[in-house]
């Protein structure tokens, strides 16, 4: 491999050195406030809006053009554009920074892209939200959230009410990929998933692709979640934070070198249960507690312009415990992520760039409860060592490829259960953690034919390895057999060719169609029982008995734009197969030694729709309004009589309004308004006698809905300008929220309560519905120096 890396290398430069006609433009385009690098931002010859290229994720653009002078734009939503004139009479490199807009400092910036992007690219269900778009959305106690805000999207709907946790077209919550700084997040939500791991004062900006993902990515069926964070401020020392309701946060961020080297750290705690212990202390639950906290930080260094290193990592846990003195019970279960990232960047020439990339990351889940004589302990989680290579090469305006090879080390720990009772202890010795390798190569190329017809031709080659030690234990009602598998030996083997095309068809300047096919191979899998991602599911890897899910996604799009682009507008609809899905059995119950995927069924399913998109990004009234009708079905022989059910990610329909108004340059006023199909679930149906035990019979499978969820949130926030001293450092501002206005009682699950006495012959259940959001106001203070 390493060989076969070195020969293409090779041939890519020795092709740039003959080409000596033309010639490249190069170089980082970065913010002039704080050095961070833009990610997205235009390059295009003035003359031409056809012409021209983007940034990549560290701020890196690249054009080659024939000899010649050419008036060059740069430009990037919310900052002034800058234009050079270029005499191209040989390589260039030139490295600029753009400075925000002083007019739009208050306006809310929707993304960062040129403003007829969404038109001319090949990119269908692509989204990018910037940290301050973020910031204006109004929140469940406060906290602002990546996550929720994703949630407002079309396609994009929430595992439940207040929950961080997302459905993308029908698919499940394992089936996103979520990336911090390229290291896999297995666990987003904090305190049961209200919230997620992302603390928006440590993120520069978020990616959610949905359609069509381009090859670099993988190992997931329905979208990816790309967050990357703040590289640090590298011209001078800054300070953000706030103090709300239930947390506070501080981030710190300065140059070790200016211009040249920045660091970043960022932490965030609660503490709503703290401040109420000396309550808690004076009765029975004296020492409960729950609390979670974040801590990200980050560096890098610039040895040259064409040699770069960054280091990140996130370390995030909850706690809860749970003790009640008279019944002698005490609960503790922490739970968290933990990542590291060290990114190297090396330009071999003003075409070829490169990024090689080192993570690791770490998600464990605990549990510990006693009562009286009897304990019980069970934990579970995944470990991954990654490496990567990823090369951009950039042929010309025309033409750009990018190809790679990642390689990750999976261990899986599934759920390892001990009791005690008295002197006795059960254990799962015999079920132990599983291994894997994960591989994959990557190449697209980016070709655009003429000035109306582009490609994105995509291939993935992907190879899972389920490997040794192990233990594989074949039993029967009359006996038991143990296959051992010795350290490193290969179990079970699968290959995966996954291609994806994407295409763009410009109809005029204002509008395109769009189209796209991806096959996608998905290794790693969540097995779930719940309707919304708790730290209690477990993540296991395809097995001999567990085979890769699979999904063949087509979509097709019409993209418009309106008066000089201001509105923006898309309708998108797709289809999906999907192969391998994985359910729990119905009569499954789990036991101790055993190992859990003999519980598992397989089946398949489909998801279908169309998501309405429209966006408006300048004036006062600034935001958007998406609106999804889609359908999402499973069959399984082993469920539902092997009958079609729908998913318990159906939902027929899903409006999400989410707008923004200047009222003047301090007071911003906004609101969120969301309708969504409720939830499905089996409905019990009767209940009947058997040797003196109450049996209850189920309806066919999800054939039921809960009532449909909707809500209205507010929010306004107050952003004072110093009249004396306009250029004061310390800012502050502040934001008052209101969660749910009309106080919707919105179904959060359900249970039967029983009625009457057995004995008497009038015993009877009724559906009790609970809800757990009232309205809920909040109060936050930020500021920055």
């Amino acid at each position: 491999m390493k060989n076969t890396l070195v020969l293409i290398i090779c041939f890519l430069l020795s092709a740039s050195l003959q080409a000596q006609e033309k010639f490249t433009l190069s170089g980082y385009i970065k913010d002039t406030a704080n050095g961070e690098a833009l990610i997205g931002a235009n390059i295009y010859l003035a003359d031409s809006n056809l012409i021209g290229t983007t940034t990549n994720l560290y701020g890196f653009y690249s054009i080659t053009l024939p000899q010649g002078n050419y008036k060059v734009a740069y430009s990037f939503l919310g900052y002034n554009t800058i234009t050079r004139q270029v005499n191209l009479n040989q390589d260039v490199r030139l490295n600029l920074e753009l400075q925000e807009e002083g007019e739009v400092m208050q306006e809310v910036v929707i993304t960062g892209e040129r403003k007829d992007e969404n038109v001319t690219s090949t990119e269908m269900g692509t989204i990018e939200l910037s940290a301050e778009r973020i910031k204006s959305i109004p929140a469940l106690l406060g906290e602002t959230d990546v996550i929720k805000a994703l949630q407002l999207l079309p396609g994009v709907q929430a595992a439940g009410e207040g929950n961080s946790g997302i459905y993308v077209r029908g698919g499940g919550p394992d089936q996103n990929i979520v990336l911090l700084d390229d290291a896999i997040v297995y666990n987003t939500g904090h305190l049961f998933g209200f919230f997620s791991v992302f603390n928006n004062d440590a993120v520069q900006n978020t990616t959610l692709i949905k359609g069509t993902m381009p090859p670099e990515y993988g190992g997931r069926l329905s979208s990816v979640i790309d967050v990357q964070m703040k590289e640090g401020n590298n011209k001078r020392f800054q300070m953000d934070g706030g103090i709300g309701l239930i947390s506070s946060r501080l981030t710190l961020q300065a140059p070790l070198q200016k211009n040249k080297s920045s660091f970043l750290i960022s932490g965030r705690r609660t503490y709503a249960f703290d401040l109420a212990q000396p309550a808690l202390k004076k009765t029975d639950f004296a020492g409960t507690n729950y609390y979670f906290y974040d801590l990200n930080i980050k560096a890098n260094y610039k040895f040259s312009d064409k040699d770069r290193l960054y280091v990140s990592g996130y370390f995030g846990r909850d706690v809860f415990k749970y003790n009640s003195v008279a019944n002698q019970t005490k609960v503790n279960i922490p739970w968290g992520n933990a990542t590291a990232t060290v990114r190297y960047n090396h330009l071999f020439s003003d075409k070829l760039f490169m990024n090689v990339s080192f993570i690791f990351n770490d998600y464990k889940f605990e549990f510990k409860g006693e009562q009286t004589d009897f304990a019980f302990q069970a934990n579970s989680g995944v470990r991954d060592y990654n490496a990567k290579v990823d090369l951009d090469y950039f042929l010309s305006p025309k033409h750009k490829l990018k190809f790679g090879y990642i390689y990750t080390h999976h261990r899986m720990t599934p759920t390892l259960a001990s009791a005690r009772s008295g002197e006795t202890t059960f254990n799962t010795d015999k079920v132990g953690r599983k291994y894997s390798h994960e591989m994959a190569w990557y190449i697209q190329d980016q070709w655009e034919i003429n000035p109306k017809l582009r490609f994105d031709f995509g291939f993935r080659l992907s190879y899972f390895q389920f490997k040794g030690p192990y233990q594989d234990i074949q039993s029967t009602a009359v006996s038991s057999d143990t296959i051992t598998y010795k350290k490193g030996e290969g179990i079970k083997s699968y290959v995966g060719p996954e291609p994806r095309i994407t295409m763009r068809y410009l109809i005029d300047k204002q509008s395109s169609f769009k189209a796209g096919i991806g096959l996608n191979y998905q290794y790693i899998h969540l097995v779930s029982s719940s309707n919304s991602t708790l730290p209690t599911d477990v993540w296991v890897q395809s097995t001999k008995l567990v085979k890769p899910q699979m999904a063949l996604q087509y979509s097709v799009g019409y993209f418009r734009n309106f008066k000089d682009n201001m509105f923006e507008a898309s309708v998108e609809l797709y289809f999906k197969h999907l192969w391998n899905q994985i359910e729990y059995g119905e009569t499954y119950v789990a036991e101790l030694n055993q190992d859990q995927e003999k519980g598992y069924v397989f089946g398949k399913g489909k998801a279908y729709g169309a998501e309405f998109f429209i966006k408006k990004n300048k004036g006062k009234l600034n935001g958007w309004i998406g609106y999804t009708l889609s359908r999402s079905d499973r069959k399984f022989d082993d469920l539902n009589q092997g009958k079609i059910f729908p998913a318990k990610y159906d939902r027929t329909h899903d409006l999400s309004i989410n707008l923004a108004y200047d009222l003047n340059k301090e007071w911003t006023f906004a609101t969120t308004f969301v309708y969504a199909t409720g939830n499905a679930f089996t409905l019990p149906t009767e209940r009947y006698f058997i040797e003196f035990g109450i049996v209850t019979g189920y309806g066919e499978r999800n054939s039921y809905r809960v009532p449909a969820y909707h809500r209205m949130d507010i929010g306004l926030t107050y952003n004072p300008i110093p009249k004396k001293r306009p250029d004061r450092k310390f800012r502050s501002s502040y934001n008052i929220s209101i969660y749910n206005v009309y106080s919707r009682k919105n179904v959060y699950f359900i249970y039967y309560k029983v009625k009457g006495n057995l004995v008497k012959g009038n015993l009877s259940t009724a559906p009790v519905k609970v809800s757990i959001f009232p309205i809920i106001p909040s109060f936050t203070w930020n500021f920055k120096f």
